[in-house]
């Protein structure tokens, strides 16, 4: 099988799963994270099968290192979305 075969068979599963956790996206820090994972990963792998086609096309690694910063700046938002909800949750449970 080769590698894009394999992102994009990865690409369905994680789409698959972000879907199934989307009624859940906007729950408590826990559910919200697992949902931007699974919905990050498959935008990654998405974005993997397109670095590829791109690498193949100019015969250069550009395309491979834009990707590498659009997602490094994805994962960055949703850590960044996770570390302010879960710092919210945390002074509603010591006022509680």
């Amino acid at each position: 099988m080769t590698m894009g075969a394999v992102g994009i068979v990865a690409f369905g599963a994680n789409v698959l799963s972000a879907l199934l956790l989307l009624r859940y996206k906007d729950g408590d820090s826990n559910v919200r994270s697992v949902w931007l994972c699974s919905r990050n990963d498959a935008i990654g792998n998405l974005a993997v099968v397109i670095a590829a086609s791109g690498i193949a096309a100019s015969d250069t690694a550009w395309p491979d290192l834009i990707v590498a910063f659009v997602l490094a700046g994805l994962f960055l938002n949703s850590a960044v979305q996770i570390i302010r909800l879960s710092r919210a949750e945390l002074k509603l449970s010591a006022i509680g």
